[in-house]
């Protein structure tokens, strides 16, 4: 048996307000969080949901002074954004608030000075990377430089992208200011450190002793850290943006923000019950579950609980820390910097009424043992054939059919065959498979149950067929649907976890008060006479025109990118390559050679030239948009090539039979694609 507590405090980690949120922050964090919320909910557990903006820190400086702005302007905009869109989403927080809030820095200053009071830290000086150009101390981000380990270059002060060695900024050959590009200086500073070294042999029987049945990935990782030996991190940074280091003498010096931000959790704990908050803190009988990315294990499973037990006073230790690893986006990593990602807040624009289904292909598709990848063919595809088909279908038969048949009246059950029998044993079984993974945060296998649910009752309806038997068995088509709408009602509290607003929209359709999760796995949960309210869809079907709409404008970034790259090489960007063809397409192009006879200006057009042509084959028209680039009198005699065979079609009221051939260079220059010797009009290209 498993330790019983009384209460559950959950933690997201918080996001950075330098910019919105995206898909793999949800994928990653904030869905599996708010899944496992939600269902410690509905099992009546007395649950607290931590979340907030992490507001200091470089960065935020970074973009202010790029915005022309405060860093308080900065975070203001961006804190908004990220919680008008997380709670947009239904992400079911108890408090989201922020760690520029005067609570905050309160709590944050103390937590310091207390640490710094009982002699918990290691005071140095030392010399660090100052970049003369912004005057700045530079975080270790912010200096790049060539990777000792394997040559590349642009690796960061802290890690090599391209091998993914762990780095000091010291350890970086010819090491320049990200910021400004300039080179380096070493000037002397005064810092105070945790020491991790201290507490490694805490460590290592808290961890890798007490904690073996955590995620692989996640002991993994801190297993190699404290076998690698742990090393003083300083908390403190020179910086005019965060909580003040509360030390006489540390003018111009913050908490740094990787010590200040986990705070966070407790103040905004503070935030939300002033008078309540330590219980939740510092009681024995309290679970607390970190959800996080990968690339915040060491913060949360060695650094800040390091520094809660440096504090003592009974603060309580992360149970579980079930970190994921990352979500990539059209088999490309995620990137804030090259805008390669969806935004929460857009997509919400995109596809209003559409959360569950984000949160459903997110959750399907999350990166728990290893990273993952997005693609909008996907997500369509999850929608249309599992949400809509599978799910949504079944629902929509059995309350319309009982509507038809009962006047929305739950019918009561007849005789139970060997069929039914089967499919009221399998709730029980499912309803087991479904809590066991999400209590052990194996949230898509519980996905998979919850969508198990609804394929057995979407089978069950196709095989019996009421809608035939109505004809001559109506008291086995009122045992049926009886059977259906209990799997309905089952399905509602199933997918509370995961899909919130098409529970609550079938809850309402069923017409009950609420749901709980005592109630799963019954086969009563609504009796017979009970009046059901008009059926409505559940999901709707995404069509392509949607679907291409957010492909286009991931290609539009990318191109974007690659112009921009290519820019600040001094090199011209390619154009990207379009879709691939098939030979017996390009057979189907009639591409032929013809010389311009006549050209005059559309009128009322500024792109736009009417051209006379001999093919060889006829004279015809072709309306261009290419005045831009070439004049009527430039365009007489000239011998280029055209698309013969393209069917023809009206512009600006002139029938056009055909286009003309052109190339367009780097510049978005038009030329023309012409035979380099003169040859017959109506010579086959080809």
């Amino acid at each position: 048996m498993g330790k019983e507590f009384k209460r559950h405090l959950i933690t997201s980690a918080l996001p950075y307000a330098n910019g919105p949120v995206h898909i793999g922050h949800l994928a990653g964090v904030y869905v599996p969080a708010d899944i496992y919320a939600r269902f410690l909910r509905l099992k009546g557990e007395d649950v607290l949901f931590i979340g907030g903006s992490d507001e200091h820190g470089v960065p935020i400086t970074i973009k202010a002074k790029k915005e022309g702005c405060t860093p308080q302007d900065v975070v203001d905009k961006y804190h908004k954004i990220i919680k008008d869109s997380f709670q947009e989403l239904g992400i079911s927080f108890d408090v989201y608030s922020r760690t520029s809030s005067a609570t905050h820095h309160k709590t944050a200053a103390a937590f310091f000075r207390k640490l710094y009071d009982e002699g918990k830290f290691v005071e140095k000086e030392s010399e660090q990377y100052y970049d003369t150009e912004t005057n700045t101390f530079l975080a270790d981000r912010y200096i790049t430089g060539t990777c000792p380990k394997c040559g590349a270059e642009g690796a960061y002060g802290d890690q090599c992208e391209k091998c993914g060695s762990t780095l000091s900024p010291d350890e970086l050959i010819n090491p320049k200011s990200v910021i400004s590009g300039g080179e380096l200086v070493k000037k002397p500073t005064k810092h105070w450190y945790l020491p991790l070294d201290q507490y490694e042999e805490w460590l290592k029987q808290w961890i890798l002793e007490g904690h073996k049945e955590w995620k692989t990935n996640v002991y993994g990782q801190c297993k190699s850290w404290i076998d690698g030996g742990l090393q003083p991190r300083a908390v403190s940074r020179d910086l005019d943006w965060g909580v003040p280091v509360p030390v006489e003498g540390a003018e111009g010096k913050v908490l740094y923000v990787w010590f200040d931000a986990p705070i966070g959790y407790i103040s905004n704990t503070i935030e939300l019950l002033p008078d309540e908050w330590e219980k939740w803190w510092k009681s024995e009988d309290t679970k607390m579950v970190h959800f996080i990315g990968k690339d915040n294990i060491v913060f949360h499973c060695i650094v800040f609980p390091s520094m809660l037990k440096a504090y003592g006073d009974g603060f309580i230790l992360p149970e579980n820390v079930p970190a994921n690893e990352f979500l990539n986006l059209e088999g490309d990593k995620i990137s804030t910097s090259r805008n390669w990602a969806v935004w929460l807040h857009e997509y919400l624009v995109d596809f209003p009424g559409k959360q569950d289904v984000l949160r459903y292909v997110l959750c399907a598709n999350a990166p728990e043992t290893k990273d993952n990848d997005f693609t909008w063919k996907d997500f369509q595809t999850r929608n249309n054939s599992e949400l809509v088909a599978i799910y949504g279908n079944f629902v929509n038969r059995a309350v319309v059919l009982t509507h038809k048949y009962f006047e929305g009246k739950v019918p009561a059950v007849r005789t139970l065959t060997d069929v039914d029998k089967e499919v009221l044993a399998e709730i029980p079984q499912i309803k087991a498979s479904l809590e066991h993974n999400l209590s052990t945060y194996k949230f898509r296998e519980a996905l998979k149950d919850a969508m198990n649910l609804a394929r057995l009752g979407n089978k069950y309806l196709t095989e019996t067929e009421p809608w035939k038997l109505a004809k001559t068995d109506m008291e086995r088509v009122a045992t049926i649907l009886n059977i259906s709408l209990q799997l309905c009602a089952n399905l509602a509290i199933a997918f509370e976890p995961f899909l919130p607003f098409s529970s609550a929209k079938l809850v309402k359709m069923l017409n009950l008060e609420k749901i709980s999760w005592n109630e799963f796995g019954g086969a009563e949960i609504l009796a017979a006479g009970h009046q059901l309210n008009p059926a409505e869809l559940l999901f709707a079907k995404i069509e392509d025109v949607e679907i291409q709409a957010q492909i286009d404008k991931l290609n539009a970034t990318k191109e974007a990118n690659q112009a921009a790259a290519a820019a600040a090489a001094g090199t011209p960007a390619p154009l990207p390559q379009k879709e691939e063809c098939t030979f017996d397409d390009f057979m189907k192009m009639d591409i032929r050679t013809a010389t311009v006879l006549e050209a005059v200006k559309v009128p009322k057009t500024d792109k736009l030239l009417k051209l006379t042509i001999d093919t060889g084959i006829d004279t015809r028209t072709i309306v261009s948009g290419i005045a831009e680039h070439y004049t009527p009198e430039e365009m007489v005699g000239k011998q280029i090539c055209i698309l013969a065979n393209l069917a023809p079609r009206k512009i600006k009221g002139i029938e056009s039979k055909g286009m003309i051939l052109m190339a367009k260079d780097e510049s978005g220059r038009m030329k023309f694609v012409t035979p380099t010797e003169a040859v017959d009009n109506g010579a086959c290209v080809g």
